[in-house]
């Protein structure tokens, strides 16, 4: 996160790590390629920096590195976003913004630029590229939604994954359907993989993908 001002940057800080995001803070242009050459999965850049231009910053970093940039800023107008998307930001949004959209916006963007290798598990092949997924050998045929969910399920085998993460990626941000609609899923997705046992439901969590040791 590319942040000067303290009162903006301290409470981001922290509502981006109560949704489970690790962030490291600079608050000067000429830090920033030095911090992304550490590794990182996303930068949030602000415009308006002591030492610099943040669009300054954006063409140092494309020459540099494709990491995904999210323009954070309170500079709206047409122009400037029209600048920054041409430069090539992957997301602008303008300040005020919750730390909720935020949120979603670094999970979708990351999602969008990462190369994604196929999820192996057991029996059971997620290739997220192409969007198949094998069991045994064999293709299952999946709607989107039921790919979708498989997928998330499937990165971290054995993880209780919470009913509102599953929401949240596959659905919305900010679902407010009925909690029916991911049980369906869950359910249908069950029957078409023919083995009830390798989606495990943990109570008052969520699903989780079983860890097969045979």
């Amino acid at each position: 996160m590319v942040e000067d001002d303290p009162a903006v940057a301290e409470p981001l800080l922290a509502g981006l790590k109560r949704n489970g995001i690790d962030t490291v803070h600079v608050a000067y242009a000429s830090h920033v390629v030095e911090a992304v050459a550490q590794g990182v999965d996303v930068v949030l850049l602000d415009l308006g920096l002591p030492d610099g231009d943040g669009l300054d910053v954006l063409r140092d970093l494309r020459r540099v590195s494709d990491v995904p940039v999210i323009v954070a800023t309170a500079r709206g107008d047409e122009a400037d976003r029209i600048v920054g998307l041409e430069l090539g930001a992957d997301d602008y949004v303008v300040k005020p913004y919750s730390v909720r959209e935020l949120a979603a916006r670094v999970r979708a963007v990351a999602r969008r630029r990462r190369v994604e290798a196929p999820l192996e598990t057991g029996r059971l092949v997620v290739d997220r590229k192409r969007r198949v997924v094998t069991l045994d050998g064999t293709a299952v045929d999946l709607t989107a939604k039921e790919f979708d969910l498989l997928a998330v399920l499937a990165e971290e085998p054995g993880r209780a994954v919470p009913r509102q993460e599953l929401f949240s990626r596959v659905w919305d941000p900010v679902w407010v359907g009925t909690g029916k609609t991911l049980d369906v899923h869950i359910a249908t997705l069950r029957k078409k993989l023919g083995d009830a046992s390798l989606v495990e439901t943990v109570r008052g969590v969520g699903y989780r993908l079983a860890v097969e040791t045979g």
